[in-house]
């Protein structure tokens, strides 16, 4: 090995020698995603299973719809649902399926951060410490199984995209990352609009994101009969828990998961930090400056998703803080790799291995498996839904059921058709109807064009029962405790008709 071969593999640069192996690290990678996976699985969320649905109803029927009698436009990433069909049409299990895409967008995430990293000049422990901070991650690993880490794999190729100057790969990246979430268009065009000279080019970037974005749209719009998801209508009728919205929502969690909470934006606020202090030292433009150059457009993109997500008035659902987190969290590994000067790099190791060990034993202290995810909204937990619903069949046999108030799971599992906004085009023109009374004239414009082919004919459906939760009604058929930190114990009865006690 020559003088210069010794110094780059002392600072972590790829050498020949660790060239020939290559795919350790991402082997690495894929075999821990696995076990975390296989841990994460008994408290998988409730809206995990929505997407879920989808999936298995896509993969097995042809058929767009969290039930199989009726078609519905809730999935918010149709990109997710895409994908967990392919691989469910493959494994015949939907949750196998997000198991593997999990992995697999591991793997693509360590892979471009990888050479991101070589391309800046970041030693070789960059990717696996920002891949593994996202893994640990209270708040992230309550999201799996959603679009979070799909979109977070994106994220890091659309840095790869930038940094090399590629205009075609930047816009069919910022299409698939429209298809994964709409709202993470927001974060691309920051990282678009921060680059040097970021107009060059740029018809070939627009192009390439409209012809990958465009068509899925189009077949949503006229077919499906809006555009972009119902859930944006449901979502913003809710607008918020009390006085919780999305921009207050972490004092919610706080109160109620403090510790999950601060692990969980504990990197953001260090991230803001070092990205302030990275400012502070533009003038000097030494060698940390320059590393940081392409990762500096995260904490801006992410500081930007979460003020749109903040106009846009929605509850604080965890897992709508996962882009902000996932761009703030990639910055922190970045400005803890680019340290030159000993104390700084001490700083900055002891900052990342201090939030993984923290993060990582929060995870397993209250042992393995464990019944509830970190963060989380649910009423019950995962594993006793999985129960509910077989029984919930067996009562209803063929009939339809009002949902209780959460979906996910019993519609998985039980069975049946189980029914909500979520599934129910008939509600959902009723909630248009509202939601454009509160809204401007550019607003009930732009409602107007994303339903131009919905059918606001089509009726609610008529139950057969209902699942209703409170004090014990007259008739109830049957009865389940619901138990969870987030919404403490209650009663769930079935009972004939719709619930409302007509």
């Amino acid at each position: 090995m020559t003088v210069t071969q010794r110094r780059e593999a002392a600072a972590g640069i790829a050498t020949p020698v660790s060239r020939s192996r290559r795919w350790v690290l991402p082997g690495v990678v894929a075999a821990v995603s696995v076990l975390v996976f296989a841990a994460v699985r008994p408290h998988l969320i409730d809206d995990t299973f929505i997407t879920l649905s989808y999936a298995r109803n896509l993969a097995f029927h042809g058929h767009w719809g969290l039930i199989p009698a009726e078609t519905s436009n809730t999935a918010t990433s149709p990109l997710n649902v895409l994908l967990l069909a392919a691989l469910t049409l493959v494994l015949r299990d939907a949750v196998l399926a997000a198991g593997a895409l999990f992995v697999l967008c591991q793997v693509a995430l360590v892979l471009a951060l990888r050479r991101t990293g070589e391309r800046a000049g970041l030693p070789s422990w960059f990717a696996p410490a920002a891949v593994a901070l996202l893994t640990v991650n209270p708040l992230l690993l309550s999201s799996i199984g959603l679009e979070v880490e799909l979109g977070a794999a994106g994220i890091a190729w659309l840095l790869v995209a930038a940094g090399e100057r590629r205009p075609v790969a930047l816009g069919v990246l910022t299409g698939l990352l429209a298809l994964v979430r709409p709202d993470l268009v927001v974060v691309a065009l920051v990282l678009f609009a921060l680059r040097r000279r970021f107009w060059e080019k740029a018809w070939q970037s627009v192009l390439a994101a409209a012809a990958v974005a465009l068509p899925w749209f189009a077949f949503s719009w006229v077919v499906l009969g809006s555009a972009v998801p119902d859930t944006v209508i449901i979502k913003t009728l809710q607008k918020s828990w009390g006085q919780w919205d999305f921009g207050n929502g972490p004092g919610l969690y706080a109160q109620v998961f403090p510790g999950a909470t601060a692990l969980s934006f504990l990197p953001a606020a260090l991230a803001v930090a070092a990205f302030l202090l990275w400012l502070a030292g533009s003038g000097h433009r030494g060698p940390v400056w320059t590393k940081l150059l392409p990762f500096a457009p995260l904490v801006p993109a992410g500081l930007a998703h979460y003020l749109a997500y903040t106009r846009l008035h929605v509850p604080p659902y965890h897992w709508y803080y996962g882009p902000s987190l996932v761009a703030a969290t990639l910055f922190l590994a970045a400005a803890a790799a680019a340290c030159v000067r000993l104390p700084a790099r001490v700083a900055g190791v002891v900052a990342v291995a201090g939030v993984l060990v923290a993060s990582a034993g929060f995870y397993v202290s209250d042992g393995l498996p464990r019944r509830f995810a970190p963060l989380m909204s649910n009423h019950d937990a995962t594993a006793d839904y999985e129960r509910i619903g077989p029984e919930l069949g067996r009562l209803v046999g063929g009939g339809t059921v009002r949902s209780g108030g959460e979906i996910g799971v019993l519609a998985y599992s039980c069975g049946c058709a189980i029914v909500d906004l979520f599934d129910d085009r008939g509600a959902v023109g009723p909630a248009i109807t509202e939601r454009k009374a509160h809204l401007g004239a550019l607003g009930r414009a732009a409602v107007d064009v994303n339903f131009r082919f919905f059918d606001f004919g089509d009726r609610p459906i008529v139950t057969d029962f209902a699942l209703v939760r409170g004090d014990p009604p007259p008739g109830a058929l049957a009865h389940w405790t619901l138990t969870s930190p987030w919404a403490g114990t209650q009663q769930l009865y079935l009972v004939r008709g719709n619930g409302s006690g007509a």
